[in-house]
């Protein structure tokens, strides 16, 4: 039965691995060759991103290449009900029908097993036997994201915020390599742009990619993988064989560790997009130094939250009506926004964590007892952070047991001994987080001074970089967190 994760092969092509590095090169190689010959360009990036996703499991590019066919057709056709007014009436059931149809798809895969487990748990509590089909369903990796860029590709033609795209082109937006399997969530009137155009320059900027990829290959094999390794996997396992000290630092560690993780997956991808001549929209501003959750959910995964408050909370009502219909409609996008990440009742309850604060937060405001100034700004990180890092006990734990136990641990259980605690840890967490506070031009300064060196001294660089994370990193890579959604 499917649990709501999608576990990829042993043989997965990760990004931090030599086969997508020579499955690269090749495609960067063979992509600026055919440049210049436009349709030929976008055939062979629709090729190399279905080899890309058929590397994981051959037959889920079926499902990849069926969903491109369906949501392509149903694109066309609604932008032929399309008026000056709007959608006709019969347009907006036949966008419900498209939706319904991603969404069903969507279900079937990732929500099954969780559905019928719940239901005939739910049953039995009546003393009514009643035997469910439970089927072993494999979760496709990607899935979640292609649906989402296929709603919001339905719904921007339905809006008339874009015209319907080529069979080919939809193709290349809905399965381009980069950001497939775990986002960035890219706009159609983002991507489409950049695919239209013939190419007018074969000359790139490659500072900027390069040293994206570098910044997210250190972040994912060295410090996420370090973190996961050396306390945030052993405390979450098996909370009660760890103290007090150690389950907070392995929270700590997991927050850092699944920033790390993710936004050096969206570093990688963004790179590498780059040097096909394709620039991704940005997906993590320093989301640790927020000093509330709303400035949280401004910085962090900020594609995903702009398509749930695009495509979820304005449908539902957005800031329209009376105050606690604009809270319902925030609980219920981050209450959704929680479910979308995985088939538990652990993600739900992650979801409405966050719903809750955001609503707190707003009848704060509201009633204008917000606190200004540094000294509150301060006094808002600390509490914007650790609630995060709560939430994100919920977001790790496999069950209820185990974060109710990570929780009563950090509560209970101090006095005893922490050896995991080392000075390293202490170290890589707080220098991760202090690292978030740097100012926002220093990275784009090293791009500058990078970009200005002789390309004999960038390759210098960039090979000292690669070997020194080579050297850092452990033996084999464990996929990326956001994988499984």
């Amino acid at each position: 039965m499917q649990d709501g994760a999608a576990h990829p092969p042993a043989d997965a092509m990760l990004f931090p691995t030599v086969d997508f590095a020579v499955f690269f090169v090749v495609v960067f190689a063979i992509a600026w060759l055919i440049r210049p010959w436009h349709f030929w360009w976008r055939v062979f990036l629709v090729a190399a991103s279905w080899f890309f996703y058929g590397f994981w499991e051959p037959k889920f590019v079926l499902l990849l290449i069926g969903s491109t066919a369906f949501n392509w057709a149903v694109g066309r056709d609604l932008a032929a009900m399309r008026t000056p007014e709007g959608l006709t009436r019969f347009g907006r059931w036949f966008l419900g029908f498209g939706i319904a149809a991603n969404l069903l798809t969507l279900g079937w895969f990732k929500y099954y097993g969780f559905f019928v487990e719940d239901v005939a748990g739910l049953i039995e509590r009546f003393g009514v036997d009643l035997p469910l089909p439970l089927l072993q369903v494999t979760l496709p990796v990607a899935i979640s994201f292609f649906t989402f860029h296929a709603i919001s590709y339905l719904v921007d033609i339905a809006r008339g915020e874009c015209e319907p795209l080529s069979p080919l082109d939809f193709a290349l937006y809905l399965s381009f390599f980069p950001h497939l399997v775990a986002g960035p969530i890219v706009r159609v009137t983002e991507f489409a742009p950049q695919i239209r155009a013939p190419l007018r320059e074969r000359v790139i900027d490659a500072a900027p990619a390069f040293t994206l990829i570098v910044a997210g290959l250190f972040k994912k094999v060295v410090i996420s993988t370090y973190l996961a390794g050396e306390i945030a996997d052993p405390v979450f396992a098996s909370p009660a064989s760890h103290s007090a000290l150690e389950n907070l630092f392995g929270v700590y560690a997991y927050a850092v560790q699944i920033f790390a993780d993710f936004s050096g997956y969206t570093d990688i991808a963004i790179g590498c997009a780059l040097l096909l001549g394709i620039q991704f929209p940005q997906n993590f501003d320093s989301p640790y130094r927020a000093w509330s959750l709303q400035d949280f959910w401004r910085r962090w995964h900020m594609t995903l939250s702009r398509w749930l408050r695009d495509y979820l909370y304005i449908p539902l009502g957005g800031n329209r009506g009376p105050k606690w219909f604009v809270y319902r409609n925030l609980f219920l996008t981050m209450l959704l926004g929680g479910l979308w990440h995985g088939a538990a009742w652990t993600f739900v309850a992650w979801g409405a964590i966050h719903g809750a604060g955001l609503v707190l937060e707003r009848e704060v405001r509201a009633r204008n007892r917000w606190l200004r100034g540094a000294a509150a700004k301060a006094v808002g990180w600390f509490v914007t952070f650790h609630l995060v890092c709560f939430a994100w006990i919920f977001f790790r734990a496999e069950t209820f047991g185990t974060a109710w136990e990570v929780i009563t641990r950090i509560a209970t259980a101090w006095g005893e001994p922490s050896p995991a605690v080392t000075p390293l840890l202490v170290a890589v967490i707080a220098g991760s987080i202090a690292a978030q506070f740097l100012p926002k031009d220093l990275f784009r300064r090293f791009e500058v001074a990078y970009s200005e060196l002789a390309p004999a001294a960038q390759a210098a660089m960039l090979a000292v970089a690669l070997v020194l994370i080579d050297a850092l990193g452990p033996e084999g890579v464990a996929p990326f967190i956001y994988f499984q959604f």
